[in-house]
């Protein structure tokens, strides 16, 4: 049965592991920051041979600062970054051209085609999704159309397509498996999550052929192993990072709901067996899957989180530890009438405008970095709220209190922020690794640790929790005044004479 379960938690900036005992304990953790790529305006790539190096180094790395046994480890779970598209030649196992992130925009005109073409129903309707340069379909469509010899190779069947689960797989276990799950394949937009299979009208559409994708199996059984130090490792456990955090959260009942801060930030209702179609700007999606048993989730997704401090830190040099932001913006009694909207990459859930553009409005002469820097933390609150605005329309279901989770959630004036634009309590659990934690539930199910997901609620820990103190009419306020700064950002990049 083994003693621990090895954690990978591969994200878009960094790759993690974390080693958990049987108690829910983490033995040692590693974490390895790998390289983004900017080559045009809107354009985001990364090395998959860095995503998979890095991933691997912080694997050993974990081993080998635990001191444990390899042959104790009962199993690996993998929790990955989603929709980010990575092609390879299955003949030599090289990337045929960089992963593709989940937050490049190079597609929208793509995007634009379909949806003039007149395919935006039916991509929500069989998907779940809104069509998006976001997703991985017109990602894939990009390479064959633009990588030489990409088409050719693919029409022999010598080119895979992966999201990033399906190439760490594929890399630990020798070209041995070539899978998915189905929470990572709901993201694709070329997965039908009713019929439950990959949809041949969106493959044609697309121009995909069948041959390049993986094989769509439960978040929790065995795929495959990995040779650490000649002990062949299972692994056990497949899940997108958002859903492996909502697993981790253990929301496992309908109507449960977290949200993960992270390099962006994602908000996610458990559904049960209930495909909720959005009329608020919404995506379906499949939740983590366990002998064959379906359940499905309400996402809103937002593209720029805790991206905005990295952004503040990195290219204005506002401070030298993202962990500094606390400190500044509780410099200042308020965010001195400042508005920040971080739509880098456009917004997406409820607005979906690929064209939204970043916004700092309100400045005066005595704006500060510590006003912009509160303004900055405010805006990944201000987001959350039109996601839980619109998911109350969505469900029907008045919400109570927020699970929260990711490295942004460790900031203490953004979860009190948070409580008090909501109106609801924030929970923070005492474990904040709920995507790696979700990761190990699922491996601990696929060999045998836990029976059923009963048995994981009866491990559950005390939480922290942030209260409503901020006066409504305040609130109310703040809302007003970030609403007319989102409107101000809309359809900024629109083409000329749109």
């Amino acid at each position: 049965m083994g003693k621990y379960i090895l954690a990978l938690d591969q994200g878009t900036s960094s790759s993690r592991a974390l080693l958990f005992d049987r108690e829910q304990n983490i033995v040692a953790s590693a974490q390895k920051e790998f390289t983004q790529y900017y080559p045009q305006a809107g354009w985001v790539e990364q090395d998959p041979m860095e995503i998979y190096s890095s991933q691997f180094a912080v694997l050993n790395e974990v081993i080998g600062k635990s001191h444990i046994a390899v042959e104790d480890i009962a199993a690996i779970g993998i929790a990955n970054q989603r929709e980010t598209t990575i092609m390879w030649d299955k003949t030599n196992g090289r990337p045929i051209y960089n992963a593709i992130v989940w937050q490049c925009r190079r597609t929208t005109d793509i995007i634009e085609e379909i949806k003039a073409a007149g395919h935006t129903d039916y991509i929500r309707e069989t998907t779940g999704l809104v069509p998006d340069a976001y997703f991985s379909a017109s990602k894939i469509k990009w390479l064959l159309d633009h990588v030489p010899e990409a088409r050719e190779k693919a029409a022999t069947g010598d080119l895979l397509f992966g999201t990033v689960d399906s190439w760490l797989v594929w890399r630990l276990t020798n070209g041995q498996a070539h899978v998915t799950d189905f929470s990572n394949a709901s993201r694709t937009m070329l997965y039908n999550i009713k019929d439950l299979c990959w949809d041949e009208k969106l493959l044609d559409i697309f121009d995909i052929p069948h041959s390049c994708l993986p094989e769509v199996r439960n978040s929790a059984e065995i795929y495959g192993h990995c040779n650490i130090q000649g002990h062949q490792i299972p692994i056990a456990a497949l899940a997108g990072d958002q859903q492996a955090a909502l697993f981790g959260q253990r929301c496992f009942q309908p109507g449960q709901i977290k949200n993960t801060y992270g390099t962006g930030c994602f908000l996610l209702m458990n559904t049960g067996k209930q495909i909720i179609r959005s009329e608020n700007g919404l995506v379906t999606t499949i939740a983590p899957v366990i002998d064959g048993k379906i359940q499905y989730a309400l996402e809103g997704s937002i593209f720029i989180a805790g991206a905005v401090i990295q952004w503040l830190r990195d290219e204005m040099n506002f401070f030298k530890h993202s962990s500094d932001s606390e400190q500044l913006a509780l410099g200042v009694e308020d965010n001195g009438g400042i508005y920040f909207v971080p739509a880098f990459t456009g917004l997406g859930s409820p607005h979906w405008d690929q064209y939204a553009r970043g916004l700092i409005i309100g400045l005066t002469r005595g704006s500060k970095k510590e006003h912009i820097s509160r303004a900055a933390l405010e805006s990944i609150a201000y987001q959350t709220y039109d996601l839980v605005a619109a998911m109350e329309k969505d469900s029907g279901i008045k919400l109570k209190e927020l699970q929260v989770d990711g490295g942004a959630a460790d900031n203490d004036f953004l979860m009190q922020f948070q409580a008090d634009i909501l109106n609801l309590t924030v929970e923070r659990p005492a474990i904040r690794e709920s995507t790696a934690l979700g990761a190990y539930y699922l491996a601990g199910l696929a060999v045998g640790w836990f029976e059923d997901t009963d048995q994981i609620m009866e491990t559950a820990r005390d939480k922290e929790s942030f209260k409503a103190q901020m006066p409504q009419e305040e609130a109310e306020n703040l809302l007003k005044n970030w609403h007319k700064a989102v409107h101000r950002s809309l359809g900024w990049a629109e083409p000329a004479g749109e």
